[in-house]
């Protein structure tokens, strides 16, 4: 540890540590534009000058300079703001004059530090510089005259996103950040580069000159678009969502945000469901809430409750699925699922199930193993997480499944269950390495859980763990990566079906002659068989709304209070934004009211109450998260392995969702990027 004195502030730091970070240890704020804590250090905009004492009598630049054991530093002398002033001065040389237009202006660092630091008069007078504006596709909205070359866009993309796509070509004034040649962006996490941008040079394409910061009301929430859980603002004006952006959670997803997370906000307002439908002769009209109502207890009263079943979506709520749940039980059915996808596994136990390295264990780990996942798609903002680990070193990746560009070098196994036998038999090398090391992971996907013999390959992959040291009180290396928000919360409430009962492919199949959808709008609803009464109860017109008999217009997530569990096991909660359109309801008040219709009104009458009530039975939604689930190596009931290859869940990552297929954005994103697209699904 070095110490050292810092505006008469005695401060100690790790050794290595940059003068600019023991600044922010010791509270002190510097001015910077190009440095930021999640990139390599640049030091290209010298703003965040400093004065150290015994060195040569002129201003330090504080991101690149170490500390010494005694080393005195003054952030705020006459030397330091001449220095400061002279390099903005210098900065604005050819910045236009875009303030009230430019949609950075309210939370603009330049505008900032111009404040701040700056002068308040300029001495140049000759003409600006103009640059042309490039393409980088439909997210990302350039506008390079005001770029001050700060880099900081060109190493998010290389050192984060793995995609090195950005770059500076010429010199001096000349200089110019772009793509080489004229391309869109194609990496998932093309986004934050936007939020990186201390200027104006980069904004967010669709949503451009649409609102102030100042007119926007910030809400804390939970994206629900993938199963990572990460944490959210949603800024909307009135009752329309304007924009999403990611807040800082270091065990979750740092402060990064995938883009259709981001960008398929535009999906939140079409395609909408605001009022409850009847299918009458073939064809769908408006209804009340009391006709839909009757015409749903008409049915259910004629049919029996082991014909009828119920299944959650991927966006579903923990408190829906647990009304939900409740009302198919005081009803007599237990053929109930979350698993649309044909995800069969043991989830007796809630290690079977969960990410138990946790997503922040990643850098903890010295080698992987991925089975029939692509992170990239099914969980951008993890996998950077996982590039974030290999750059340090000492990181070996084996995949099992589809070899697709993961933004880290690895090696390929196989393409389906042989490549597993043969690491348990140890004939393969990859064998040695995961031997090897002092904390192996292994990732399973759903693309490997959704096969016919998922349960076998689930079974395959815990044995591997319990094999290769990767279950042990210290370390748990055994992690399913969902690709659903709402699977590791139907699971936790036992969302399944109970014994002798029906699954998801049985009532799909036409097993049930009452089949109530959740959110449910896989393609597999389209082939539900005409004799089967549909209730679709959700947000969007979607593949479950074209084939439901009967519609409830339900919330979505940005319209709701609801609490969602990651594929870590992390309990969070989302928050209502904006008011759900015209007669939509938040899903619980829907399944309490239609409960009470049908005479078996569920044990709760408010947000407040169910919560309780979902503590009481299930304590895991009341503890505070655990890194592990614990140290029982009990392993899960097996099955039969196949030679069927591990397909892909996700290969178009821009829409995947009901939301992202509303999206015009997201249509444009894979518009943009079809021949890549194409490639992935093959």
């Amino acid at each position: 540890m070095a110490k050292l004195t810092i505006d008469g502030i005695e401060v100690e730091v790790p050794n290595g540590s940059t003068v600019i970070q023991a600044c922010e240890a010791a509270g002190v704020e510097i001015p910077r534009f190009c440095y930021h804590e999640r990139l390599s250090i640049a030091g290209n905009c010298r703003m965040c000058l400093v004065e150290i004492e015994k060195m040569p009598p002129k201003p330090v630049a504080s991101c690149g300079q170490p500390v010494a054991d005694g080393m005195v530093v003054h952030t705020d002398s006459e030397m330091v703001r001449k220095g400061r002033r002279g390099v903005m001065e210098f900065l604005l040389i050819n910045h236009p004059l875009d303030c009230p237009i430019c949609d950075q202006g309210g939370e603009c660092d330049l505008q900032d530090e111009a404040v701040a630091y700056g002068r308040d008069t300029s001495r140049y007078e000759e003409d600006k510089r103009s640059v042309a504006q490039p393409d980088w596709g439909p997210l990302v909205r350039t506008t390079m005259t005001r770029c001050i070359h700060c880099t900081r866009c060109i190493r998010f993309t290389t050192e984060v996103a793995g995609v090195a796509e950005l770059g500076a070509t010429q010199r001096g004034e000349e200089t110019k950040v772009g793509t080489y040649v004229q391309k869109a962006l194609t990496s998932e996490l093309s986004g934050n580069i936007i939020d990186l941008c201390p200027v104006g040079a980069l904004t967010s394409k669709p949503y451009a000159f649409t609102a102030r910061p100042w007119e926007l009301r910030k809400t804390d929430s939970i994206d629900v678009l993938d199963a990572l859980g990460a944490n959210i603002r949603i800024d909307a004006r009135g009752a329309e969502v304007l924009r999403i952006l990611p807040r800082i959670n270091d065990d979750v997803n740092e402060e990064w945000l995938g883009d259709k997370s981001r960008f398929s906000v535009d999906g939140l307002k079409r395609r909408r469901l605001d009022r409850p439908w009847i299918r009458e002769n073939g064809k769908l009209r408006a209804a009340s809430w009391e006709e839909a109502f009757a015409a749903i207890a008409a049915k259910v009263k004629a049919t029996a409750p082991a014909k009828m079943g119920a299944l959650a979506g991927d966006l579903a709520d923990v408190e829906s699925m647990l009304a939900l749940k409740e009302f198919f039980a005081a009803m007599g059915s237990r053929n109930i699922d979350c698993r649309i996808d044909g995800s069969n596994f043991d989830t007796s136990k809630r290690a079977f199930y969960l990410f138990n390295s946790t997503i922040a264990g990643i850098e903890e780990a010295d080698a992987l193993l991925i089975i029939g996942s692509n992170p990239r798609h099914e969980a951008p903002v993890l996998n950077a997480r996982i590039r974030k680990r290999w750059l340090a070193g000492g990181f070996n990746v084996g995949v099992v499944g589809n070899a697709a560009d993961l933004t880290y070098k690895f090696d390929h196994l196989g393409e389906d269950a042989e490549a597993l036998q043969a690491l348990l038999d140890g004939s393969h090398s990859f064998a040695d390495v995961l031997k090897n090391a002092a904390r192996p992971i292994v990732i399973l996907g759903a693309g490997a859980l959704a096969g016919a013999d998922g349960a076998a390959v689930h079974a395959a992959a815990w044995k591997l763990a319990a094999q290769f040291n990767m279950l042990t009180p210290e370390w748990h290396g055994f992690n399913v990566l969902h690709h659903a928000a709402s699977r590791v919360g139907a699971l936790d409430i036992g969302f399944l079906p109970g014994e002798d009962a029906m699954d998801a492919k049985a009532m799909l199949s036409g097993g049930a002659d009452v089949l109530w959808l959740l959110g449910a709008d896989a393609e597999a609803v389209r082939e539900i068989p005409t004799n089967t009464f549909v209730i679709y109860q959700g947000h969007h017109g979607d593949a479950g709304a074209a084939r439901a008999d009967v519609i409830l217009p339900g919330a979505a997530y940005t319209e709701k209070d609801g609490i969602y569990v990651n594929t870590e096991g992390r309990v969070q909660q989302g928050y209502i934004a904006v008011k759900p359109p015209g007669d939509a309801r938040e899903d619980w008040r829907i399944l309490r009211a239609i409960s009470a219709y049908l005479g078996h009104a569920l044990p709760y009458d408010n947000l407040e109450q169910l919560r309780a009530h979902l503590n009481a039975e299930y304590p895991v939604f009341a503890e505070e998260f655990r890194r592990f689930a614990g140290t029982d190596t009990t392993a899960p009931t097996a099955g039969v392995l196949s030679g069927a290859a591990f397909k892909p869940l996700l290969p178009n990552y821009y829409q995947t969702d009901v939301i992202s297929r509303s999206s015009p954005t997201m249509a444009a994103c894979v518009a943009a990027h079809k021949p890549a697209l194409a490639e992935a699904a093959e």
